[in-house]
């Protein structure tokens, strides 16, 4: 693992500012509505992902990674670890260039064949807490 510092830093430098964040509803209580919050505020577009497609922080969602109707670069993965890898395999389909699975999905499976499609990947990290440490004075 000793890589995924760098993967970390690329995901959030280099590889893009759309964010789809599957698993995220208009629910402030939840997660993901937090870690969408700090998204935006470092300047990401955050992409709702949720079966219930509804707009969130003024963005319009979506059911499903496939009905996203423009490229998204990174997939945020908020759901039950036996559910991430179906969600991994449709960020692959969709074109993302990078796959996040968020604290506590772990899906080593998953990992594997989504570094295999050569996506960028890290798992059972928080983009929330990662970047302020690339860039305090924003957090």
């Amino acid at each position: 693992m000793d890589d995924d510092r760098e993967t970390v830093r690329r995901i959030l430098t280099e590889l893009g500012d759309t964010w789809a964040v599957v698993g995220l509803s208009s629910n402030r209580g939840r997660a993901a509505y937090g870690v969408a919050e700090v998204l935006q505020r470092f300047g990401k577009r955050i992409v709702p992902v949720h079966p219930k497609a509804e707009t969130v922080l003024g963005e319009q969602g979506y059911a499903s990674l496939a009905d996203i109707p423009f490229d998204v670069d990174v997939v945020d993965v908020f759901v039950r670890s036996e559910l991430a890898g179906q969600v991994a395999d449709e960020a692959v389909a969709a074109g993302a260039r990078a796959v996040w699975f968020q604290l506590g999905v772990i899906d080593e499976a998953a990992r594997e064949r989504t570094r295999a499609a050569g996506l960028a990947m890290v798992m059972d990290r928080c983009p929330a807490i990662e970047i302020p440490r690339l860039d305090p004075a924003r957090g």
